[in-house]
């Protein structure tokens, strides 16, 4: 049987969230907008999901938003949000370690005259949050840092960030990506502060295509994709009530098991540290903070040849995040790591689903991997 363990990649679906999926597509099909029967039994589904997403993530359902995906509603946030707040300047500040939604985002800004600047984190992948103070100008529009990385599983002080930016400017805009740290750590979008919250379904167990953009009430940040008037007028589209309906019914089930399901992650981790260190000599532990991800090296061995004879044992895990479809980590390398470590990482991601018999079998099979593979 498989072990899967590159779940900062993707989760599988949960029973649940494919239960609700089917429902919508074969029963509540209607359209939303329609005003005849079906359409207001899809109108209610919708409305229950929304309340369930909203729930899980501390907000009022009318400040969630659903988005095709966590890459959307990132786009969103940073580029509406800055053309929103230009008068109060074009200077944006995030990390150099960011989601390539986000580093993607600026680069479309920096090339419009947005001038940004972009942090280095600290050797365990966080961003501090007097790094971001001394960054912080009158003319600042927008901050955007990610709350847990996705490669480092470094945890980010985004409230402390937030008041600290607040304190000196009020008005400037504080956005996080908080796809790999919802449902994982204890957070709600009252104690981040932030104004804008990027949150994914599919690292929850709900199906792939189906993302929300918190936005803070007073903040009227424009659509980013314009047409009809769905989503409160805010992101036009008939929406995809299968994934949606999928999406709260995953944050219901993901609630009832929090923070249990954390504290089970943490000590798969904290235990696959133990085991990993005092077995394999030369391993380093990258980073980390987050409870389901946990980035590792052995210097010496490439990464593609660990992975390779993982998975032929039918175990999976990761160098780097998905959407660079294997190519080199730029977060190990913006941490001050050598080569050596970034040829030799992997990334191991639990989710609630996790046991400790996956968990040993790995440490076993990568210590088999190092002593059977020459070193290069």
């Amino acid at each position: 049987m498989s072990i899967y363990l590159d779940n900062a990649a993707t989760t599988c679906v949960c029973p649940e969230a494919a239960e609700a999926a089917l429902h919508a597509m074969t029963v509540a099909y209607g359209n939303p907008s329609s005003t005849h029967r079906l359409g207001r039994e899809a109108k209610k589904l919708l409305d229950s999901s929304r309340a369930a997403v909203a729930a899980a993530l501390g907000c009022t359902a009318a400040e969630l938003y659903f988005t095709s995906c966590g890459s959307e509603a990132d786009n969103w946030a940073i580029i509406r949000g800055a053309e929103y707040n230009f008068r109060r300047g074009k200077h944006i500040i995030s990390s150099a370690a960011e989601h390539s939604a986000v580093l993607k985002s600026l680069a479309y800004l920096e090339a419009q005259g947005y001038e940004i600047t972009r942090l280095k984190p600290q050797p365990d992948g966080a961003v501090s949050i007097q790094s971001v103070l001394d960054a912080l100008r009158p003319d600042t529009c927008l901050v955007t840092l990610m709350l847990v990385n996705n490669e480092s599983g470094a945890i980010t002080d985004i409230a402390g960030i937030a008041g600290a930016v607040k304190a000196q400017n009020p008005h400037t805009l504080i956005h996080t990506d908080a796809v790999q740290a919802f449902m994982k750590i204890p957070f709600s979008a009252k104690s981040l502060g932030a104004d804008m919250i990027s949150v994914s379904g599919h690292k929850i167990h709900a199906p792939k295509g189906i993302g929300a953009l918190f936005i803070r009430k007073g903040l009227n940040l424009p659509p980013y994709i314009m047409g009809g008037g769905q989503e409160q007028n805010r992101r036009a589209g008939t929406e995809s009530l299968p994934l949606i309906a999928a999406f709260g019914a995953a944050c219901t089930a993901a609630e009832a098991d929090f923070p249990a399901a954390s504290a089970r992650m943490a000590a798969l981790r904290a235990h696959a540290v133990a085991r990993l260190t005092a077995e394999n000599g030369n391993l380093r532990v990258l980073g980390g903070g987050a409870p389901q991800i946990l980035s590792i090296s052995l210097p010496g061995w490439r990464s593609e040849v660990l992975m390779n004879y993982l998975e032929a044992e039918d175990i999976f895990v990761s160098k780097s995040s998905a959407c660079k479809k294997g190519g080199r980590s730029y977060v190990l390398e913006e941490m001050g790591l050598g080569s050596d470590v970034i040829d030799g990482a992997l990334r191991v991601s639990f989710s609630r689903f996790t046991t400790q018999t996956e968990v040993d079998t790995f440490c076993d099979c990568l210590r088999a991997a190092r002593e059977t593979l020459r070193h290069r």
